[in-house]
């Protein structure tokens, strides 16, 4: 051993490279799913682009719907906040609410306060268990969605029975006003109710789906007759978009950053969580105590000593280096002067047989065997001789 300075570090401690090694499979994985998940944006961007919105001319935009309300004399106005939503409502006016359950609960209760004695039309597009019961209460949706897509209209409704078969096939509802007219059910669940307000001539439109709004459905079964009647009441119509911007921006109820997340990501995440799991048990190959093993081949004492000794050196470990050579030294020497191999580590018992066999200082044995680590290779290096030392006088004849 040599007594030259050393870096404090550990013999566990990994490189760079064995870093780079060990990770880089993780590493690719990461980068393959940010290109999946990048890639994915880019394809629903270019198909879902302006999706429900009566300004876009893509497949789920709505412009075919806006341009046929304009030929019979209907005005469109697009909105995109909870205050110009409420202040268009009038005996007049249809309000489409696009995406009902992006509102939090306190935009909900006001939109619904502002609309159920306007005398207007509210159309609810696709409303979840979340927002119906507040902009329709006694309607209930749910869990369940339709396994239909197009639906016959079974009910008495004037505008159903005009428009026939249509693309309703969505969630579903259950109501529990008596007046209300349940259309195109599926198994005895209507996916379109019309709840007739309270007073006046008002009323409120239920929607299980937006398919028969967008343009590359309009053309299908009677979707855009049905579209045109439940749109073109009254003269005028207000399609309010709500934005994740208009539910940050509320004064009202704020919603946090999990609600905010579709539910497709929590439930891949959760996913992601699992595999993770998974892989980490495959990759879990030894449970239980370790199983002892021959070696292919012979391997010499002194080559494992001083393989030890580098690990030793190179952790800077001294005291477990001090540790095991006087561990090493007890052992043998305990069987020569008498005493129990298993008391070769009591003090007690090894020093007093040490003494009165070589008639020297029990001080002086006590630091050798059983004293502090050394405090550097020096020190370990005289340790060593004074051990070794030892060993040859208690076998010298």
């Amino acid at each position: 051993m040599t007594t030259e300075a050393t870096l404090p570090t550990t013999s566990a401690s990994p490189t760079a490279r064995q870093i780079w090694t060990r990770g880089r499979g993780i590493a690719l994985a990461v980068v393959l799913i940010l290109i999946a998940a990048v890639a994915m944006a880019a394809v629903r961007s270019q198909t879902r682009h302006g999706e429900l919105d009566p300004r876009s001319a893509d497949p789920y935009g709505s412009r075919a719907v806006a341009e046929l309300l304009a030929d019979r004399g209907v005005s469109t106005r697009v909105v995109t906040s909870l205050g110009a939503a409420r202040a268009a409502a009038g005996p007049d006016t249809t309000l489409l609410v696009a995406v009902p359950d992006l509102l939090t609960p306190g935009q909900q209760t006001r939109l619904h306060s502002a609309v159920a004695d306007s005398g207007g039309r509210t159309v609810l597009v696709a409303a979840g268990a979340a927002s119906v019961e507040r902009l329709a209460p006694g309607v209930t949706a749910d869990p369940a969605t339709s396994l239909d897509s197009t639906l016959t209209p079974d009910c008495t409704l004037p505008e159903a029975r005009r428009a026939g078969s249509a693309d309703t096939g969505g969630i579903r509802y259950t109501t529990t006003h008596l007046d209300a007219d349940s259309c195109y059910p599926s198994e005895r669940l209507a996916t379109l109710l019309r709840l007739p307000a309270a007073s006046g001539d008002g009323d409120t439109v239920v929607l299980g789906a937006p398919d028969i709004f967008f343009n590359k459905r309009l053309g299908e079964q009677g979707n855009a007759s049905l579209a045109l009647q439940l749109l073109g009441s009254r003269p005028h119509l207000v399609w309010y978009l709500p934005s994740l911007s208009d539910a940050a921006t509320d004064t009202g109820e704020r919603k946090s950053f999990l609600d905010l997340l579709p539910s497709g990501w929590l439930w891949g995440t959760l996913q992601l969580f699992i595999a993770a799991a998974l892989a980490a048990f495959w990759r879990a190959r030894r449970f239980g105590p370790l199983v002892p093993e021959r070696l292919p081949v012979a391997i010499r004492a002194s080559e494992t000593a001083e393989g030890r000794a580098r690990l030793y050196r190179k952790a800077n470990a001294r005291d477990r280096a001090a540790a095991a050579l006087r561990s090493t030294t007890r052992t043998r020497l305990a069987p020569l002067v008498g005493v129990p191999v298993a008391q070769a580590h009591a003090s007690e018992a090894l020093l007093p047989a040490l003494s009165a066999h070589l008639k020297g200082d029990g001080q002086a044995l006590h630091s050798t065997l059983f004293g502090p680590p050394p405090g550097d290779d020096a020190a370990l290096i005289a340790l060593t001789d004074q051990l070794d030392a030892l060993e040859r006088e208690v076998r010298r004849p």
